[in-house]
């Protein structure tokens, strides 16, 4: 018996010191700062489900902007819902002590002052579970709180130029393109406000431009009465009138709550709420809805940390701890830090914009040319370009972060029957035409499209010499979808109609085309023939890109790899079919070494990415362990272009592609770069890069990079550390398929501890470490 204790008080005391590990690690990575912010570029996030705030304390007062998924307004512009801005009386945040920390632990952010003999705090959380702001304000004396809603949206606002780049219009020359103004009203201890859609929006003029009118009435149109805002509230509190002021050349109007006394506590909520509605009256009810289910919900912050808690347990990689500031430190702390932008938008109604997500900021602190209000971002609020968000949406696979992946497929349901439609009209086929760049609601932005087109062109296609027959990007959706069931073994048959549908397009489109032009629908070989089509936006007009053929075998032969019940014998033999209809890819010779085409031929080069490298990343077709990689080696070291492009801005993949091919030195060099201190204060707002601040697509395709460096796979088979330099000490937990976890501990060099969940397939893991 004393033995059985003695295993069982070892069991525990194991199991409680690698808990209590993980959490010092992961507080090294909290955000401290000692001095106040001198504006809103050196905010904080902060967030929870659906909502991000962009945090910071500007000379004795605390403000916020709010941010909720989904805010397109009629433009397709993505709306801030407002700015919140509090502040005590007597002020302790004048005084020579204070604090600001983003606490990852509980995803709170903590503002600590202190004024003589004054000490105060305020904690700004979000409710995980519902979309409610709490700022919770404590002090050691009694003070006073006024809490304001601030709204720049007051009146219509009309826009030209460059600020049209923040919707769907872009540099369409339409004098009658403006934000409409927002309703704000103030009674008692409550502000309400909101922007409603009217009847008529962007999505009007689109289908209107692109021939779509006759099959309106079927479309999905997700900008009608959409209405979003919400309201703000401070038990104790009343209203204090309004003021007029300009912040960083925006001019606003605010509405102030007060204390009706001085108190040592002060709580203020902000309940938030979004609904297409055919009546005003519909979105009330719905928010009052919101604000009687949270005030009779017991321990939201308890488990809103729980949510936390169970996240950072998930998955994480933590780099050189005993090393904290170096580069190899920082490329750890950094790829938490940007998790937690990611986990802010868990349960959006939309993905998480790869320019800026949820926490873009006024836009001269990204731009110093860019002087409009805090509404804008470049490439768009609804636009959901998918070589972009793509990126975005990778790295929660290993991280295990499914349930984040489903506001990104979504869209893609929600937007499937537009497709089809364009099809339909078009060119009298079955199967999805998603393009790029892609609106809201299925079909190309209006302006990308062309407003000047020549005669008798293809409504069809998009006029746009980097956007025409670029309609492969979706294939890494329908990967993603299938491999969640790789990884997780839960149903996807909903994805299925989609899957195929998107296939189907290719399949139907390639002969329709190939009949246009002759009387074959096959090549001499009898195959597809998948002119013209597109590398990327780089390889233009290309015949037989390689970056479509390996996405078009990758998805048909992981659709045909499902279990039993996912697919008929007749869809199966159908599937089986098209595979044997793709063609090969291309290669050439460079400088007396094998590489990979990007097509067999293409008419121009026309942007800077790498595609002949996409068979590698996302593909897979090549890399550590995996049959002919020289061929991908000489790729990566001898074709011209690819050695031209390679970067580690923004988007660029060469980090990953480094991983992926086993460089290690070239890796960690890359990812050093991806994912080091931004420049900014706050060290994840990375950017602009090719997009906008914070660049969603640099931290995220550097989180990809690392994971790669640390673990890839191989049919069955788990490779640790194919990429992974010995003088960097790591901690990770990262996800495989056929729902595998892998915990693995590494130092000096040497791999010091591993667990496998579930431990039969303990058997399938490689050391690679050297």
């Amino acid at each position: 018996m004393r033995y059985l204790l003695s295993i069982a008080c070892l069991v525990i005391s194991f199991v409680a010191g690698t808990a209590l590990a993980q959490t010092n690690e992961l507080k090294q990575n909290n955000i401290v700062w000692t001095s106040q912010s001198q504006n809103s570029g050196e905010s904080m996030p902060c967030g929870g489900g659906d909502i991000g705030l962009n945090v910071w304390v500007e000379k004795g007062a605390m403000f916020f902007y709010l941010s909720k998924s989904g805010t397109f307004d009629e433009n397709n512009t993505f709306l801030k819902l407002g700015r919140v801005r509090v502040k005590l009386y007597p002020n302790p945040f004048e005084g020579k002590n204070f604090k600001q920390e983003l606490s990852l632990q509980t995803g709170a952010v903590n503002i600590e002052g202190s004024n003589g003999k004054l000490k105060a705090n305020i904690k700004v959380w979000v409710d995980v579970h519902r979309p409610v702001i709490h700022v919770d304000v404590s002090s050691n004396q009694a003070i006073k709180t006024e809490a304001a809603y601030e709204s720049w949206r007051t009146e219509d606002r009309y826009t030209k130029g460059r600020e049209n780049n923040q919707g769907s219009w872009k540099w369409a020359n339409r004098p009658d393109i403006r934000t409409r103004k927002d309703k704000v009203t103030a009674s008692g201890n409550s502000i309400v406000f909101y922007h409603r859609n009217a009847d008529t929006t962007v999505f009007d003029a689109t289908v209107a431009h692109e021939g779509m009118d006759g099959v309106k009435a079927q479309m999905f149109n997700p900008l009608k009465h959409l209405t979003f805002g919400g309201s703000m509230q401070g038990k104790g509190m009343v209203d204090a009138g309004t003021y007029t002021g300009t912040l960083y050349g925006t001019a606003f109007r605010g509405w102030k709550l007060q204390s009706k006394s001085a108190s040592k506590k002060q709580n203020i909520e902000l309940y938030l709420h979004t609904s297409q509605v055919p009546a005003f009256g519909q979105w009330q009810a719905g928010l009052h809805q919101v604000i009687k289910e949270a005030q009779l919900a017991k321990k939201a912050e308890l488990n809103t940390q729980s949510w936390w808690k169970q996240y950072w347990n998930r998955s994480f990689i933590y780099i050189n701890t005993d090393s904290v500031q170096s580069q190899a430190w920082q490329v750890g702390r950094n790829y938490q830090l940007f998790r937690y932008m990611l986990g802010c938008n868990a349960y959006g109604q939309y993905p998480t914009k790869f320019n800026g997500g949820l926490f873009t900021y006024d836009p001269q602190f990204t731009d110093s040319a860019s002087k409009f209000t805090p509404d804008f971002r470049l490439w768009g609020g609804g636009l959901m370009t998918a070589q972009n968000q793509r990126l975005v949406y990778y790295p929660m696979l290993k991280n295990g972060d499914f349930e984040l992946m489903k506001p990104q497929f979504d869209f893609y349901l929600r937007t499937l029957k537009n497709a089809e439609l364009r099809s339909k009209t078009y060119w009298n086929h079955a199967g999805a035409s998603f393009t790029e760049q892609l609106e809201n609601f299925g079909l190309p932005n209006v302006t990308e499209y062309g407003w000047k087109r020549p005669a008798g062109y293809d409504k069809g296609m998009e006029y746009n010499a980097w956007l025409e027959y670029e309609w492969d990007t979706v294939l890494e959706f329908c990967y993603m979808m299938l491999e969640t069931e790789r990884y997780t073994g839960k149903d996807v048959k909903q994805y299925i109609p989609f899957i195929e549908s998107c296939l189907t397009f290719f399949n139907e489109h390639y002969q329709y085309l190939a009949r246009n032009r002759g009387s074959k629908a096959f090549d001499g070989n009898g195959k597809l023939v998948l002119y013209p089509g597109s590398a990327g936006e780089t390889f233009k007009m290309a015949y037989n890109s390689s970056s479509t053929i390996a996405a078009l075998q990758t998805v048909l032969k992981r659709l045909l790899e499902l279990p039993a019940g996912y697919l008929t014998d007749e869809q199966k033999k159908n599937w089986n079919l098209m595979l044997s209809r793709i063609p090969p890819m291309s290669f050439r010779e460079t400088n007396g070494h094998k590489t990979i085409a990007p097509a067999q031929n293409w008419e121009r080069v026309n942007n800077t990415e790498s595609m002949q490298l996409y068979p590698v990343f996302p593909w897979g077709i090549y890399g550590v362990g995996k049959p002919d990689i020289d061929v991908a080696l000489n790729t990566w070291k001898y074709d011209t272009l690819a050695v031209k492009f390679r970067s580690g801005v923004g988007w660029k993949q060469d980090n990953i592609f480094a991983a992926r091919l086993g460089l290690t030195d070239e890796a960690a060099k890359l990812s050093i770069f991806k994912l080091k201190n931004s420049g900014r204060r706050f060290p994840a707002f990375w950017g602009p890069g090719y997009d906008w601040t914070p660049d969603h697509n640099w931290g995220s395709s550097g989180m990809i990079g690392v994971q790669e460096m640390l673990l890839q796979t191989d049919g069955k088979k788990i490779m640790l550390f194919p990429a992974w330099p010995k003088t960097w000490d790591v901690h990770f937990k990262l996800h495989a398929p056929y729902e595998t976890t892998v915990e693995a501990t590494v130092k000096a060099g040497k791999l010091v501890d591993l667990k496998v969940w579930p431990e039969s397939r303990k058997g399938d893991v490689v050391n690679m470490l050297k």
